[in-house]
Protein backbone atom coordinates (compact mmCIF):
# COMPACT_ATOMS: atom_id res chain seq x y z
CA UNK A 1 0.00 0.00 0.00
CA UNK A 2 1.38 3.33 -0.87
CA UNK A 3 1.88 6.25 1.23
CA UNK A 4 -0.34 8.00 -0.22
CA UNK A 5 -3.53 5.57 0.40
CA UNK A 6 -2.41 5.34 4.03
CA UNK A 7 -2.79 8.75 4.71
CA UNK A 8 -6.16 9.12 2.90
CA UNK A 9 -7.41 5.95 5.00
CA UNK A 10 -5.99 7.78 8.23
CA UNK A 11 -7.78 10.97 7.01
CA UNK A 12 -11.12 8.74 6.58
CA UNK A 13 -10.46 7.42 9.90
CA UNK A 14 -10.28 10.29 11.42
CA UNK A 15 -13.15 11.68 10.11
CA UNK A 16 -15.31 8.71 11.25
CA UNK A 17 -13.92 9.19 14.53
CA UNK A 18 -15.34 12.98 14.12
CA UNK A 19 -18.38 12.56 13.28
CA UNK A 20 -18.92 9.79 16.14
CA UNK A 21 -17.73 12.03 18.91
CA UNK A 22 -19.76 14.91 17.41
CA UNK A 23 -22.67 12.50 17.41
CA UNK A 24 -21.28 11.41 21.03
CA UNK A 25 -21.35 15.23 22.29
CA UNK A 26 -24.40 16.04 20.74
CA UNK A 27 -26.53 13.07 22.69
CA UNK A 28 -24.28 13.88 26.14
CA UNK A 29 -25.63 17.57 25.51
CA UNK A 30 -29.10 16.58 25.12
CA UNK A 31 -29.18 13.99 27.71
CA UNK A 32 -27.16 17.18 30.06
CA UNK A 33 -30.34 19.24 29.11
CA UNK A 34 -32.89 16.40 29.73
CA UNK A 35 -31.14 16.03 33.18
CA UNK A 36 -30.86 19.74 34.09
CA UNK A 37 -34.53 20.29 33.09
CA UNK A 38 -35.32 17.27 35.32
CA UNK A 39 -33.10 18.45 38.09
CA UNK A 40 -34.91 22.32 37.74
CA UNK A 41 -38.07 19.47 38.05
CA UNK A 42 -36.99 17.99 40.78
CA UNK A 43 -35.46 21.23 42.70
CA UNK A 44 -39.16 22.60 42.16
CA UNK A 45 -40.86 19.51 43.42
CA UNK A 46 -38.67 19.19 46.55
CA UNK A 47 -38.79 23.37 47.53
CA UNK A 48 -42.96 22.43 47.32
CA UNK A 49 -42.23 18.95 49.23
CA UNK A 50 -40.38 20.74 51.98
CA UNK A 51 -43.48 23.70 52.19
CA UNK A 52 -45.91 21.20 52.81
CA UNK A 53 -43.35 19.55 55.36
CA UNK A 54 -43.07 22.82 57.02
CA UNK A 55 -46.64 23.56 56.93
CA UNK A 56 -47.90 20.50 58.32
CA UNK A 57 -45.27 20.79 60.96
CA UNK A 58 -46.71 24.33 61.87
CA UNK A 59 -50.55 23.11 62.08
CA UNK A 60 -49.55 19.93 64.15
CA UNK A 61 -47.10 21.35 66.58
CA UNK A 62 -47.20 25.81 65.68
CA UNK A 63 -49.25 28.24 67.50
CA UNK A 64 -52.92 28.30 66.67
CA UNK A 65 -53.05 31.68 66.17
CA UNK A 66 -52.87 33.80 62.90
CA UNK A 67 -51.18 36.57 64.76
CA UNK A 68 -47.54 37.00 63.79
CA UNK A 69 -44.08 36.57 66.05
CA UNK A 70 -42.17 39.25 67.39
CA UNK A 71 -39.38 38.37 64.89
CA UNK A 72 -41.96 38.64 61.77
CA UNK A 73 -42.96 41.64 63.05
CA UNK A 74 -39.72 43.02 63.20
CA UNK A 75 -39.05 42.08 59.76
CA UNK A 76 -42.39 43.75 58.64
CA UNK A 77 -41.13 46.58 60.32
CA UNK A 78 -37.61 46.05 58.01
CA UNK A 79 -39.77 46.71 54.96
CA UNK A 80 -41.53 49.81 56.42
CA UNK A 81 -38.22 51.14 56.78
CA UNK A 82 -36.69 50.65 53.64
CA UNK A 83 -39.77 51.69 51.69
CA UNK A 84 -40.37 54.93 54.22
CA UNK A 85 -36.37 55.82 53.46
CA UNK A 86 -36.70 55.34 49.54
CA UNK A 87 -39.94 57.37 49.64
CA UNK A 88 -39.55 60.14 52.02
CA UNK A 89 -38.00 63.26 50.06
CA UNK A 90 -38.29 66.44 52.35
CA UNK A 91 -38.05 66.94 56.09
CA UNK A 92 -41.56 66.55 57.37
CA UNK A 93 -41.17 62.65 56.54
CA UNK A 94 -38.67 62.57 59.30
CA UNK A 95 -39.43 62.25 62.44
CA UNK A 96 -40.14 64.89 64.97
CA UNK A 97 -37.50 66.51 66.52
CA UNK A 98 -39.11 66.71 69.86
CA UNK A 99 -39.88 62.57 70.03
CA UNK A 100 -38.21 61.22 73.74
CA UNK A 101 -35.28 59.05 73.17
CA UNK A 102 -35.63 55.66 73.16
CA UNK A 103 -33.96 55.38 76.64
CA UNK A 104 -36.83 57.68 77.81
CA UNK A 105 -39.76 56.19 75.77
CA UNK A 106 -38.64 52.81 77.39
CA UNK A 107 -38.71 53.93 80.52
CA UNK A 108 -42.17 55.96 80.06
CA UNK A 109 -43.27 52.09 79.34
CA UNK A 110 -41.98 50.50 82.01
CA UNK A 111 -43.58 53.10 84.42
CA UNK A 112 -47.06 52.63 82.73
CA UNK A 113 -46.58 48.38 83.14
CA UNK A 114 -45.48 48.66 86.37
CA UNK A 115 -48.19 50.16 88.01
CA UNK A 116 -50.44 48.33 90.09
CA UNK A 117 -53.42 46.88 88.89
CA UNK A 118 -57.35 47.77 89.98
CA UNK A 119 -59.80 44.81 90.74
CA UNK A 120 -62.79 45.90 88.76
CA UNK A 121 -65.99 46.63 90.97
CA UNK A 122 -68.79 43.74 90.99
CA UNK A 123 -71.66 44.71 89.06
CA UNK A 124 -74.39 47.17 91.21
CA UNK A 125 -77.22 44.77 89.63
CA UNK A 126 -76.45 41.36 91.23
CA UNK A 127 -77.90 41.12 94.84
CA UNK A 128 -76.00 42.12 97.90
CA UNK A 129 -76.14 40.28 101.55
CA UNK A 130 -74.39 42.62 104.04
CA UNK A 131 -73.03 41.27 106.84
CA UNK A 132 -71.59 43.36 109.79
CA UNK A 133 -68.96 42.06 112.24
CA UNK A 134 -68.72 44.24 114.96
CA UNK A 135 -66.51 44.69 117.98
CA UNK A 136 -67.98 43.05 121.14
CA UNK A 137 -69.27 44.77 123.65
CA UNK A 138 -66.69 45.33 125.88
CA UNK A 139 -64.07 45.96 123.59
CA UNK A 140 -66.21 49.34 122.26
CA UNK A 141 -64.85 51.18 125.88
CA UNK A 142 -61.79 53.10 126.03
CA UNK A 143 -59.67 52.64 128.77
CA UNK A 144 -59.92 56.32 129.72
CA UNK A 145 -63.71 55.53 130.77
CA UNK A 146 -65.63 56.77 127.95
CA UNK A 147 -67.42 54.57 124.98
CA UNK A 148 -65.87 54.29 121.53
CA UNK A 149 -67.29 56.08 118.42
CA UNK A 150 -68.02 54.72 115.50
CA UNK A 151 -65.89 56.80 113.20
CA UNK A 152 -66.00 54.99 109.77
CA UNK A 153 -65.92 51.77 108.47
CA UNK A 154 -64.06 49.00 106.36
CA UNK A 155 -66.34 46.84 103.71
CA UNK A 156 -65.02 44.39 101.32
CA UNK A 157 -66.96 42.14 98.47
CA UNK A 158 -66.79 38.95 97.75
CA UNK A 159 -68.47 37.09 95.04
CA UNK A 160 -70.83 34.10 95.79
CA UNK A 161 -72.65 31.60 93.58
CA UNK A 162 -75.84 29.64 94.32
CA UNK A 163 -76.07 26.52 92.61
CA UNK A 164 -79.29 25.90 90.08
CA UNK A 165 -82.38 25.27 92.03
CA UNK A 166 -84.89 23.12 90.16
CA UNK A 167 -88.57 23.66 91.17
CA UNK A 168 -92.18 22.36 90.28
CA UNK A 169 -94.95 25.01 89.37
CA UNK A 170 -98.09 22.90 90.05
CA UNK A 171 -100.75 24.94 88.34
CA UNK A 172 -104.52 24.27 90.02
CA UNK A 173 -107.54 24.55 88.24
CA UNK A 174 -110.69 24.54 90.02
CA UNK A 175 -113.95 23.21 88.57
CA UNK A 176 -117.45 24.10 89.36
CA UNK A 177 -120.86 22.50 89.18
CA UNK A 178 -124.41 23.09 90.16
CA UNK A 179 -125.70 20.47 92.29
CA UNK A 180 -129.36 21.72 92.58
CA UNK A 181 -129.85 21.39 88.73
CA UNK A 182 -126.70 19.70 88.10
CA UNK A 183 -126.59 21.92 84.65
CA UNK A 184 -129.91 21.61 83.42
CA UNK A 185 -130.79 24.95 84.18
CA UNK A 186 -127.95 26.52 81.71
CA UNK A 187 -127.85 24.74 78.49
CA UNK A 188 -125.54 26.86 77.28
CA UNK A 189 -122.39 26.11 79.51
CA UNK A 190 -120.98 22.82 80.56
CA UNK A 191 -122.39 20.89 83.42
CA UNK A 192 -118.64 21.33 84.90
CA UNK A 193 -116.62 24.58 84.46
CA UNK A 194 -113.09 25.11 84.55
CA UNK A 195 -110.72 27.66 83.41
CA UNK A 196 -108.51 27.39 80.21
CA UNK A 197 -105.32 26.27 80.91
CA UNK A 198 -102.42 28.72 80.60
CA UNK A 199 -100.79 29.02 76.60
CA UNK A 200 -97.68 26.79 76.58
CA UNK A 201 -95.13 26.27 73.71
CA UNK A 202 -95.50 22.66 74.40
CA UNK A 203 -99.09 21.98 75.69
CA UNK A 204 -99.31 19.15 78.22
CA UNK A 205 -95.60 19.36 78.21
CA UNK A 206 -93.54 18.53 81.07
CA UNK A 207 -90.90 21.52 80.39
CA UNK A 208 -91.68 25.21 82.13
CA UNK A 209 -90.85 28.19 79.46
CA UNK A 210 -87.72 28.93 81.51
CA UNK A 211 -86.23 25.00 81.51
CA UNK A 212 -86.91 25.16 77.77
CA UNK A 213 -84.28 28.30 78.19
CA UNK A 214 -82.22 26.62 80.34
CA UNK A 215 -81.45 23.89 78.12
CA UNK A 216 -81.44 26.08 74.85
CA UNK A 217 -79.16 28.49 76.28
CA UNK A 218 -76.10 25.42 77.47
CA UNK A 219 -76.23 23.78 74.55
CA UNK A 220 -76.49 26.28 72.11
CA UNK A 221 -74.68 29.52 73.88
CA UNK A 222 -72.19 27.37 76.11
CA UNK A 223 -71.83 24.34 73.44
CA UNK A 224 -72.98 22.19 76.51
CA UNK A 225 -74.08 18.75 75.03
CA UNK A 226 -77.51 17.28 76.26
CA UNK A 227 -75.97 14.16 77.73
CA UNK A 228 -73.81 16.32 79.98
CA UNK A 229 -77.02 18.18 80.65
CA UNK A 230 -78.71 14.84 81.82
CA UNK A 231 -75.51 14.45 83.66
CA UNK A 232 -76.43 17.70 85.98
CA UNK A 233 -80.02 17.22 86.37
CA UNK A 234 -79.49 13.87 87.63
CA UNK A 235 -77.03 15.62 90.71
CA UNK A 236 -80.17 17.97 91.09
CA UNK A 237 -81.93 14.82 91.82
CA UNK A 238 -84.32 15.07 88.22
CA UNK A 239 -84.33 12.54 85.50
CA UNK A 240 -84.45 13.97 82.11
CA UNK A 241 -83.02 11.84 79.14
CA UNK A 242 -81.45 13.35 76.14
CA UNK A 243 -84.10 12.33 74.21
CA UNK A 244 -86.70 13.76 76.22
CA UNK A 245 -84.77 17.04 75.97
CA UNK A 246 -83.97 16.76 72.04
CA UNK A 247 -87.56 16.50 71.77
CA UNK A 248 -88.11 19.70 73.63
CA UNK A 249 -85.69 21.66 71.83
CA UNK A 250 -86.96 20.42 68.25
CA UNK A 251 -90.47 21.35 69.82
CA UNK A 252 -89.40 24.58 70.37
CA UNK A 253 -88.13 25.41 67.24
CA UNK A 254 -90.67 24.52 65.60
CA UNK A 255 -92.93 27.02 67.24
CA UNK A 256 -90.76 30.01 66.51
CA UNK A 257 -90.56 29.17 62.46
CA UNK A 258 -92.88 31.73 62.30
CA UNK A 259 -90.26 33.93 63.67
CA UNK A 260 -87.84 33.37 61.47
CA UNK A 261 -89.52 34.60 58.21
CA UNK A 262 -89.70 37.87 60.31
CA UNK A 263 -86.16 37.21 61.22
CA UNK A 264 -85.17 36.62 57.24
CA UNK A 265 -86.91 39.58 56.29
CA UNK A 266 -84.71 42.19 58.68
CA UNK A 267 -81.39 40.70 58.02
CA UNK A 268 -82.10 41.14 54.19
CA UNK A 269 -82.78 45.32 54.99
CA UNK A 270 -79.98 46.19 56.03
CA UNK A 271 -77.12 47.81 53.62
CA UNK A 272 -74.68 44.79 53.60
CA UNK A 273 -75.06 41.07 54.14
CA UNK A 274 -72.35 38.95 54.90
CA UNK A 275 -72.57 35.05 54.24
CA UNK A 276 -69.90 32.34 54.94
CA UNK A 277 -70.61 28.09 55.81
CA UNK A 278 -69.25 25.41 57.84
CA UNK A 279 -68.80 21.98 57.83
CA UNK A 280 -71.21 19.96 59.85
CA UNK A 281 -72.57 15.76 59.77
CA UNK A 282 -75.82 15.02 60.31
CA UNK A 283 -76.99 11.42 60.56
CA UNK A 284 -80.28 9.84 59.18
CA UNK A 285 -80.36 12.26 56.05
CA UNK A 286 -82.36 10.92 52.87
CA UNK A 287 -80.47 8.91 50.34
CA UNK A 288 -77.25 10.21 51.85
CA UNK A 289 -74.72 7.64 53.79
CA UNK A 290 -74.01 8.80 57.46
CA UNK A 291 -70.61 10.09 57.19
CA UNK A 292 -71.75 12.37 53.63
CA UNK A 293 -71.07 15.98 54.90
CA UNK A 294 -73.38 18.77 55.23
CA UNK A 295 -73.19 22.65 55.93
CA UNK A 296 -74.46 25.10 57.90
CA UNK A 297 -74.82 28.84 56.82
CA UNK A 298 -75.00 31.53 58.41
CA UNK A 299 -75.66 35.12 57.12
CA UNK A 300 -75.37 38.74 59.04
CA UNK A 301 -76.85 41.75 58.35
CA UNK A 302 -79.76 44.15 58.61
CA UNK A 303 -79.13 47.22 60.30
CA UNK A 304 -76.45 48.37 61.89
CA UNK A 305 -77.64 49.17 64.94
CA UNK A 306 -79.64 46.38 65.32
CA UNK A 307 -77.63 43.45 63.72
CA UNK A 308 -79.43 39.97 62.40
CA UNK A 309 -77.66 36.77 62.60
CA UNK A 310 -79.36 33.85 60.60
CA UNK A 311 -78.16 30.37 60.54
CA UNK A 312 -79.37 27.43 57.75
CA UNK A 313 -78.98 24.03 58.18
CA UNK A 314 -78.83 22.30 54.06
CA UNK A 315 -77.14 18.80 52.95
CA UNK A 316 -75.63 21.09 50.13
CA UNK A 317 -73.18 23.97 49.28
CA UNK A 318 -74.50 24.68 46.33
CA UNK A 319 -74.62 28.26 44.49
CA UNK A 320 -78.41 28.26 44.98
CA UNK A 321 -78.59 27.95 48.80
CA UNK A 322 -76.83 31.17 48.57
CA UNK A 323 -78.89 32.65 46.18
CA UNK A 324 -82.26 31.68 48.29
CA UNK A 325 -80.24 33.47 51.11
CA UNK A 326 -79.25 36.69 49.19
CA UNK A 327 -83.87 36.09 47.74
CA UNK A 328 -84.55 39.73 46.64
CA UNK A 329 -82.05 41.33 48.55
CA UNK A 330 -80.37 44.55 46.91
CA UNK A 331 -77.03 45.87 48.20
CA UNK A 332 -73.38 44.93 49.64
CA UNK A 333 -72.89 41.25 49.95
CA UNK A 334 -69.42 40.05 51.34
CA UNK A 335 -67.95 36.91 51.06
CA UNK A 336 -64.82 34.53 51.27
CA UNK A 337 -63.51 33.32 47.68
CA UNK A 338 -65.35 30.27 47.54
CA UNK A 339 -66.98 29.84 43.63
CA UNK A 340 -70.53 29.46 44.93
CA UNK A 341 -70.79 32.93 45.65
CA UNK A 342 -70.19 34.07 42.01
CA UNK A 343 -72.92 33.46 40.39
CA UNK A 344 -75.47 34.54 43.29
CA UNK A 345 -73.59 37.79 43.65
CA UNK A 346 -73.79 38.53 39.67
CA UNK A 347 -77.58 39.47 39.57
CA UNK A 348 -78.51 43.08 39.28
CA UNK A 349 -78.56 45.24 42.30
CA UNK A 350 -75.53 43.01 43.94
CA UNK A 351 -72.50 44.46 44.81
CA UNK A 352 -69.74 41.39 45.36
CA UNK A 353 -67.34 42.52 48.31
CA UNK A 354 -64.06 40.18 48.81
CA UNK A 355 -62.79 39.29 52.42
CA UNK A 356 -58.89 40.53 53.05
CA UNK A 357 -58.55 37.95 56.28
CA UNK A 358 -58.34 35.09 53.72
CA UNK A 359 -56.25 36.76 51.96
CA UNK A 360 -53.93 37.50 54.62
CA UNK A 361 -54.37 33.93 55.78
CA UNK A 362 -53.13 33.06 52.68
CA UNK A 363 -49.54 34.78 53.27
CA UNK A 364 -49.11 34.11 56.82
CA UNK A 365 -49.57 30.30 55.69
CA UNK A 366 -46.73 30.73 52.78
CA UNK A 367 -45.06 32.48 56.00
CA UNK A 368 -44.82 29.63 57.72
CA UNK A 369 -44.09 27.05 55.20
CA UNK A 370 -41.34 29.05 54.10
CA UNK A 371 -40.47 30.55 57.54
CA UNK A 372 -37.23 27.47 57.48
CA UNK A 373 -36.64 26.24 53.68
CA UNK A 374 -36.04 29.40 51.50
CA UNK A 375 -35.17 33.42 51.68
CA UNK A 376 -38.51 33.80 49.64
CA UNK A 377 -40.13 33.99 53.57
CA UNK A 378 -39.52 37.66 53.54
CA UNK A 379 -41.82 38.02 50.07
CA UNK A 380 -44.78 36.61 52.07
CA UNK A 381 -43.96 38.89 55.44
CA UNK A 382 -43.79 42.08 53.04
CA UNK A 383 -47.44 40.90 51.70
CA UNK A 384 -48.66 40.89 54.90
CA UNK A 385 -46.91 44.35 55.95
CA UNK A 386 -49.00 45.79 53.44
CA UNK A 387 -52.46 44.19 54.69
CA UNK A 388 -51.35 45.07 57.89
CA UNK A 389 -51.27 48.84 56.77
CA UNK A 390 -55.15 48.49 56.04
CA UNK A 391 -56.00 47.14 58.91
CA UNK A 392 -53.93 50.35 60.85
CA UNK A 393 -55.70 53.10 58.69
CA UNK A 394 -59.16 50.93 59.50
CA UNK A 395 -58.36 51.22 63.44
CA UNK A 396 -56.56 54.97 63.46
CA UNK A 397 -60.17 56.02 61.26
CA UNK A 398 -62.83 54.10 63.24
CA UNK A 399 -64.04 57.19 65.16
CA UNK A 400 -65.03 59.03 62.37
CA UNK A 401 -67.52 55.96 61.00
CA UNK A 402 -70.57 57.13 62.42
CA UNK A 403 -69.88 60.44 63.82
CA UNK A 404 -69.57 61.69 60.20
CA UNK A 405 -69.60 58.62 57.45
CA UNK A 406 -68.57 60.73 54.78
CA UNK A 407 -65.57 61.91 55.96
CA UNK A 408 -64.69 58.84 56.81
CA UNK A 409 -65.07 56.94 53.63
CA UNK A 410 -62.83 59.78 51.97
CA UNK A 411 -60.30 59.91 54.63
CA UNK A 412 -60.31 56.17 54.42
CA UNK A 413 -59.80 56.56 50.69
CA UNK A 414 -57.10 59.21 51.13
CA UNK A 415 -55.04 56.87 53.23
CA UNK A 416 -55.64 53.25 51.77
CA UNK A 417 -55.43 53.95 48.11
CA UNK A 418 -51.87 54.52 48.19
CA UNK A 419 -51.11 51.10 50.03
CA UNK A 420 -53.34 49.30 47.36
CA UNK A 421 -52.01 50.81 44.36
CA UNK A 422 -48.61 49.81 45.60
CA UNK A 423 -49.92 45.85 47.04
CA UNK A 424 -51.35 45.68 43.47
CA UNK A 425 -47.66 46.59 41.73
CA UNK A 426 -46.10 44.32 43.47
CA UNK A 427 -48.61 41.44 43.52
CA UNK A 428 -48.59 41.86 39.75
CA UNK A 429 -44.89 41.60 39.85
CA UNK A 430 -44.56 38.84 42.42
CA UNK A 431 -46.71 36.49 39.99
CA UNK A 432 -44.03 36.04 37.43
CA UNK A 433 -41.40 35.47 39.71
CA UNK A 434 -42.59 32.49 41.99
CA UNK A 435 -43.46 29.32 41.79
CA UNK A 436 -47.52 28.97 40.61
CA UNK A 437 -47.33 25.71 41.99
CA UNK A 438 -46.24 26.95 46.24
CA UNK A 439 -47.75 28.17 48.78
CA UNK A 440 -46.54 31.94 47.70
CA UNK A 441 -47.80 31.46 44.60
CA UNK A 442 -51.14 30.23 45.33
CA UNK A 443 -51.34 33.26 47.65
CA UNK A 444 -50.04 35.61 45.08
CA UNK A 445 -53.00 34.67 42.78
CA UNK A 446 -55.73 34.37 45.05
CA UNK A 447 -55.14 38.10 45.51
CA UNK A 448 -55.32 39.01 42.13
CA UNK A 449 -58.52 36.85 41.34
CA UNK A 450 -60.00 38.41 44.05
CA UNK A 451 -58.80 42.04 43.30
CA UNK A 452 -61.61 43.66 41.86
CA UNK A 453 -63.71 42.58 44.89
CA UNK A 454 -60.94 43.12 47.98
CA UNK A 455 -61.18 47.17 47.34
CA UNK A 456 -64.95 47.44 47.22
CA UNK A 457 -64.77 47.87 51.30
CA UNK A 458 -63.63 51.30 50.67
CA UNK A 459 -67.32 52.06 48.67
CA UNK A 460 -69.53 52.25 52.08
CA UNK A 461 -68.90 53.26 56.02
CA UNK A 462 -70.55 50.40 57.41
CA UNK A 463 -68.24 47.74 55.20
CA UNK A 464 -65.09 46.44 56.74
CA UNK A 465 -62.04 45.02 54.45
CA UNK A 466 -63.02 41.71 55.63
CA UNK A 467 -65.66 39.00 56.36
CA UNK A 468 -64.70 38.48 59.93
CA UNK A 469 -67.98 39.36 61.69
CA UNK A 470 -70.01 36.46 59.77
CA UNK A 471 -67.25 34.51 60.91
CA UNK A 472 -67.31 35.31 64.03
CA UNK A 473 -71.10 34.37 64.58
CA UNK A 474 -69.74 31.11 62.80
CA UNK A 475 -67.27 30.26 65.88
CA UNK A 476 -69.95 29.43 68.65
CA UNK A 477 -71.67 26.47 66.24
CA UNK A 478 -67.89 25.25 65.39
CA UNK A 479 -67.46 25.24 69.49
CA UNK A 480 -70.66 23.21 69.98
CA UNK A 481 -69.72 20.83 67.32
CA UNK A 482 -66.58 19.66 68.76
CA UNK A 483 -68.43 18.70 71.68
CA UNK A 484 -72.26 17.01 70.52
CA UNK A 485 -69.69 16.25 66.84
CA UNK A 486 -72.93 15.58 65.15
CA UNK A 487 -76.82 16.04 64.92
CA UNK A 488 -78.98 12.75 65.25
CA UNK A 489 -81.32 13.62 62.15
CA UNK A 490 -82.29 16.60 59.76
CA UNK A 491 -84.98 17.93 61.59
CA UNK A 492 -82.62 18.17 65.08
CA UNK A 493 -80.08 20.45 62.70
CA UNK A 494 -82.97 22.68 61.55
CA UNK A 495 -84.10 22.54 65.18
CA UNK A 496 -80.15 23.78 65.91
CA UNK A 497 -79.90 26.08 63.26
CA UNK A 498 -82.94 27.83 64.94
CA UNK A 499 -81.94 28.35 68.10
CA UNK A 500 -78.79 29.65 66.82
CA UNK A 501 -80.18 32.14 64.86
CA UNK A 502 -82.61 33.70 68.15
CA UNK A 503 -79.47 33.21 70.55
CA UNK A 504 -76.69 34.68 68.47
CA UNK A 505 -78.92 37.48 67.20
CA UNK A 506 -79.74 38.42 70.27
CA UNK A 507 -75.98 38.53 71.53
CA UNK A 508 -75.58 40.81 69.00
CA UNK A 509 -77.87 43.05 70.30
CA UNK A 510 -76.47 42.99 73.58
CA UNK A 511 -79.26 41.04 74.80
CA UNK A 512 -78.51 38.07 77.65
CA UNK A 513 -79.76 34.37 75.82
CA UNK A 514 -81.72 32.76 78.55
CA UNK A 515 -83.78 35.86 79.56
CA UNK A 516 -84.73 36.36 76.18
CA UNK A 517 -85.48 32.97 75.48
CA UNK A 518 -87.41 32.76 78.38
CA UNK A 519 -89.68 35.67 77.54
CA UNK A 520 -89.87 34.77 74.16
CA UNK A 521 -91.42 31.47 75.02
CA UNK A 522 -94.11 32.74 77.41
CA UNK A 523 -95.11 35.61 74.42
CA UNK A 524 -94.82 33.19 71.77
CA UNK A 525 -97.98 31.36 72.30
CA UNK A 526 -100.17 34.37 72.26
CA UNK A 527 -98.80 35.79 69.18
CA UNK A 528 -101.03 35.77 65.68
CA UNK A 529 -99.94 38.65 63.62
CA UNK A 530 -97.28 39.78 62.00
CA UNK A 531 -96.80 42.69 64.50
CA UNK A 532 -96.87 40.12 67.26
CA UNK A 533 -93.97 38.34 65.98
CA UNK A 534 -92.15 41.36 65.33
CA UNK A 535 -92.48 42.71 68.26
CA UNK A 536 -90.62 39.10 69.55
CA UNK A 537 -87.54 39.87 67.70
CA UNK A 538 -84.31 40.27 69.90
CA UNK A 539 -83.51 44.16 69.20
CA UNK A 540 -81.63 45.89 71.57
CA UNK A 541 -83.17 47.29 75.37
CA UNK A 542 -82.96 50.86 75.42
CA UNK A 543 -81.36 52.20 78.16
CA UNK A 544 -82.82 53.07 81.60
CA UNK A 545 -83.98 56.21 81.93
CA UNK A 546 -81.42 58.66 83.32
CA UNK A 547 -82.25 59.03 87.31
Amino acid sequence: MSSASAVAEERDTLRADKRRLILEKEELTAKNGELDAKLRELTKKLDLYEEQVEWFKTKLYGRGTEQLTAAERLQIRLFDEIEHSADSESPEDQAPEDEPPPDQAAAEVLARTRSRPRRRPLPQVLPRIEQIIDLPEQDKQCACGHALVRIGEDTSEKLDVIPPQVRVIRTVRPKYACHHCEGSGDEEHPAVRIAPPPAALIPKGLASEGLLAFIATAKFCDALPLYRQERQFARLGVELSRRTMSDWMIAAASACQALMEALLDKLRCGPILAIDETTVQVLKEHERANTDTSYVWVARGGPPDEPVVVYRYEPSRAARVAAQIIGDYQGYVQTDGYDGYARPCAQPGIVHVGCWAHVRRAFKEAADALGKVSSRAGAALQALGFIAKLYRAESELSQYRDEDPERFVAARRAQVQPVLDKFHAWLQDKRDQVLPGSALGKAVAFALSEWPKLIRYLDHPQLRPDNNACEQAIRPFVVGRKNWLFSGSPRGAEASAILYSLIETAKANRREPYWYLRELFEKLPHARTRADYLSLLPTPRPPPPAS
